[in-house]
């Protein structure tokens, strides 16, 4: 389950985020690194992937 996280975090790093924490304080600040550029995005989204196991 981990690696489709992995995989839709990089694809749509929002999805990846509220996949593995729902919706809250590190989903909003994961859209708006998106927004602000993809590649924050993607970052934030596998490190919180990766560090809530």
């Amino acid at each position: 389950m981990d690696l489709i996280k992995i995989i839709c975090s990089i694809i749509l790093p929002p999805l990846g985020v509220f996949l593995q924490v729902g919706i809250g304080k590190h989903f909003w600040i994961n859209i708006i690194l998106t927004i602000l550029g993809y590649i924050p995005g993607i970052v934030h989204a596998v490190w919180v992937v990766a560090k809530n196991k």
